[in-house]
């Protein structure tokens, strides 16, 4: 599978040299690959490599900066997708002392890319004019750009800039949330839920009073609610899991829990069983997990959990059986030894067995 940083081909290249060539006919087409393929190219990883094209551009387009905001506003529809953060890239690079110019650009470029990490440092600068910002967003009629309103200001970005302000005191973000709880956008709904989940990592009682407040007055704010909850839940916050109906372990209890085949190899499928009983006279709703704890180089155990299923349990003995694949994947290296495999009901582990992982045949 070719790394995510492969985008940034020649052919790739070739084309957006020719679009630009078509808005700014001085734009010099070889001295930009030649500053783009230099030695350290290659050992680039993504974000650097979004970076370095932000930088080559910087070099290569006129040194006026609104000249330069000039021809990629130009060019931008032509230039969607996600290869194409470079563009509010170069806004974040060049353009945090002009914000006059460098706001509408943002809001422009998140409509063909995504503005949300490079809109970070104009925050850090200047929080209360651009939280102000980010609320007018909140209403925007390009669902893009409501989204930049929330997943720009969400403290624990993924790749992002970590806003540290925003991790000692959420509130500023709060009106912005409320305004897009309902967003008929999937895409502004899951960033609102990420925002919220974000902040329940240190304000956990903050989320689970506004879970409250939000909670069973609309379907839309619904779902924000539980995949924002989602960390609070997976830790077993009793407060969490009851507003969703899913109370304690009582009259609940896990039997025979055991791996089926003990000793997996690097490659193959760990498959295991157990039992879930409702010693109780009425369904229950339960909510199962399952804990792989993973062998790491260190030789301690890192723990994470997933998902089997959330529903109605009858009175009596369940039967439930589970395959967990240990196939080579990008995002996780395997190491041989002793792991352990956990059964977590409603948040409380109730049962675990070890197994081996061996390195392949």
């Amino acid at each position: 599978m070719s790394a995510l940083k492969d985008m940034y081909s020649r052919a790739f290249f070739d084309q957006f040299v020719s679009i630009v060539k078509g808005a700014y006919s001085s734009f010099d087409e070889q001295h930009f690959l030649d500053l783009i393929y230099d030695d350290a190219w290659e050992g680039r990883e993504l974000k650097q490599r979004i970076r370095h094209v932000a930088a080559t551009l910087t070099r290569t387009l006129p040194n006026n900066y609104e000249e330069a905001i000039g021809i990629l506003t130009e060019i931008a529809p032509q230039c969607r997708g996600f290869e194409y953060l470079f563009f509010p890239d170069f806004v974040e690079l060049n353009g945090l002392e002009q914000i006059n110019i460098s706001i509408p650009a943002l809001e422009q470029f998140t409509t063909y890319s995504s503005a949300e990490f490079a809109v970070r440092p104009f925050i850090i600068q200047d929080p209360e004019l651009m939280m102000q910002q980010m609320l007018r967003w909140s209403s925007h009629e390009n669902e893009h750009v409501r989204r930049l309103a929330s997943e720009g200001c969400r403290p624990r970005l993924p790749w992002g800039v970590s806003l540290t302000l925003f991790k000692r005191d959420p509130q500023p973000i709060l009106p912005i949330l409320n305004a897009l709880k309902e967003d008929t956008s999937d895409y502004v709904r899951k960033s609102v839920a990420n925002n919220l989940n974000d902040i329940s990592r240190d304000h956990p009682g903050l989320v689970l009073d506004i879970a409250k407040e939000w909670y069973g007055h609309n379907p839309l704010t619904d779902w924000i609610v539980r995949h924002g909850l989602r960390t609070l839940i997976k830790k077993g916050d009793p407060e969490a899991l009851d507003l969703f109906g899913l109370g304690d372990c009582a009259g609940l209890e896990v039997l025979t829990l055991k791996a089926i085949n003990p000793i997996v190899a690097i490659g193959e499928d760990l498959y295991f069983s157990f039992e879930i009983q409702n010693q109780s006279a009425e369904p229950r709703k339960v909510r199962i997990e399952y804990e792989v704890g993973y062998m790491r180089s260190n030789g301690k155990l890192s723990s994470k959990r997933f998902k089997l299923s959330e529903k109605m349990y009858n009175p009596g003995v369940t039967t439930i059986v589970k395959k967990h694949s240990f196939k080579l994947i990008t995002t996780r290296k395997y190491y041989p030894g002793e792991h352990r495999l956990g059964i977590i009901v409603n948040g409380q582990e109730m049962a675990s067995v070890p197994f081996e992982l061996m390195d392949r045949p």
